[in-house]
């Protein structure tokens, strides 16, 4: 079974290398994300390639083998169902989650965490919208885009909410800017890089392109 720092980096290297649509991460990258200086990454990514769970290119960067991706769905499944289960049956607050899902997904055996499936009827996305990998690792991707490339006018639900930083969960909620909910594009303003949208009838929100690039809809 494969440790906890092991499991951390995979599913690191994993999820940011979609995030920036590379083929290779570079280890300073992944570095950062896992807050660790350059050299301890690399040294972990030498020996993830030795296992054979990494292809690693010395100063280029580094991507998972097929073995390293299997391992990396496994873990986002626990972790994504484990945030449903502590939003769904433990009424935690979404923005609470993913610290304590970042904790029991090293330690939830397989068995619990197929009742926990089944318990909440085979999710297909988790709190934040994020897909949940299957049982046998599919990952149902949905065709979505970033809130800040919406016209004037449109329609749209949202799907999935990319920051899941405790701040801005929390006004994302607020401002009924979560899974699920439908908004109106009232006003994109280019030139102020700002996007008002109606959240509820009679409630409007503007939001900076920053935020609304967090924010995915269908």
């Amino acid at each position: 079974m494969a440790t906890s720092t092991v499991e951390n980096y995979i599913k690191a290297i994993y999820l940011e290398r979609r995030m920036i649509k590379a083929d290779l991460l570079p280890v300073g990258k992944l570095a950062q994300t896992l807050k660790v200086v350059p050299g301890t990454a690399t040294t972990m990514v030498k020996s993830l390639s030795a296992a054979g769970l990494v292809n690693y290119e010395p100063r280029v960067g580094v991507s998972l083998t097929e073995q390293g991706e299997v391992l990396a769905l496994h873990v986002l499944r626990r972790h994504r169902l484990i945030e449903l289960f502590l939003v769904k049956i433990l009424k935690i607050d979404w923005s609470e989650i993913h610290n304590e899902a970042e904790q029991l997904e090293h330690v939830i055996s397989d068995r619990v965490l197929e009742r926990i499936d089944a318990l909440l009827g085979y999710p297909q996305y988790d709190p934040h919208g994020d897909p949940i990998p299957s049982g046998s690792g599919e990952l149902f991707e949905r065709d979505l885009q970033n809130l800040a490339n919406c016209q004037a006018g449109t329609e749209t639900t949202i799907a999935r909410v990319l920051d899941q930083e405790s701040n801005f969960l929390q006004f994302a909620e607020r401002n009924g800017l979560v899974p699920g909910n439908s908004v109106k594009i009232l006003n994109h303003d280019e030139t102020a890089s700002a996007i008002e949208v109606e959240t509820a009838p009679g409630k409007t929100l503007t939001l900076g392109k920053q935020a609304a690039l967090k924010i995915e809809v269908e």
